[in-house]
């Protein structure tokens, strides 16, 4: 959707308007989902954050006042509820589906590639597991920039919208993290060479 098209829909939604309303869900429901998929580690636990997320949108649409991008600010609601069901559940699980830094000092979603032999893809699984294993061992604040960023692609600008915190501050996280990441996965891929836990 260009901008005036965005508007027209979302203000249409706030006046009442279903289809418009069903447009902005059908327009942000799949990233919504990813994120919350990372955050939550499951599916079911995801399905349920996507929902609530939209229950919540659709509560407080009225309270959007177009001072900053819709996907941005819903998707702050959407983290929100991620973390009120972390802090309810309280119990982490793996995080998966990501591979290894690819360019620009970055780790990338990598869904499974079809063209690996068996002996490959094995290898391949293996180094997710430690990096899904690594990423659950972050700071909350470190695994959510990696998760915004990383993983699902957020720009600097739209993760200092979805956490209210300045770039200064994202960048800053997002630097750590990468590095804390790297130290945790040398040395879990270690303990892994020697055979050690």
């Amino acid at each position: 959707m260009d901008n005036n098209n965005e508007r027209d829909i979302i203000q249409r939604a706030i006046d009442g308007d279903e289809s418009a309303f069903e447009t902005l869900v059908l327009s942000c429901e799949k990233k919504a989902y990813n994120i919350s998929f990372r955050y939550l580690r499951n599916d079911e636990d995801a399905q349920d954050a996507v929902q609530e997320s939209f229950i919540k949108l659709y509560r407080h649409l009225k309270t959007f006042n177009f001072s900053s991008r819709f996907d941005t600010w819903f998707y702050r609601i959407v983290v929100n509820v991620c973390k009120d069901i972390l802090r309810k559940r309280k119990t982490q699980q793996e995080l998966y589906d990501t591979t290894e830094k690819a360019q620009d000092d970055e780790f990338n979603l990598d869904f499974k590639d079809s063209a690996l032999n068996p002996e490959e893809h094995v290898i391949s699984e293996e180094r997710q597991n430690i990096i899904m294993y690594c990423i659950d061992k972050l700071a909350d604040e470190h695994r959510e920039v990696i998760i915004l960023r990383d993983i699902n692609g957020f720009t600097y600008e739209q993760i200092t919208g979805i956490l209210s915190c300045s770039m200064g501050t994202v960048k800053s996280r997002i630097s750590r993290a990468r590095l804390k990441l790297r130290e945790i996965y040398i040395k879990e891929s270690q303990k892994d060479k020697d055979g050690t836990n």
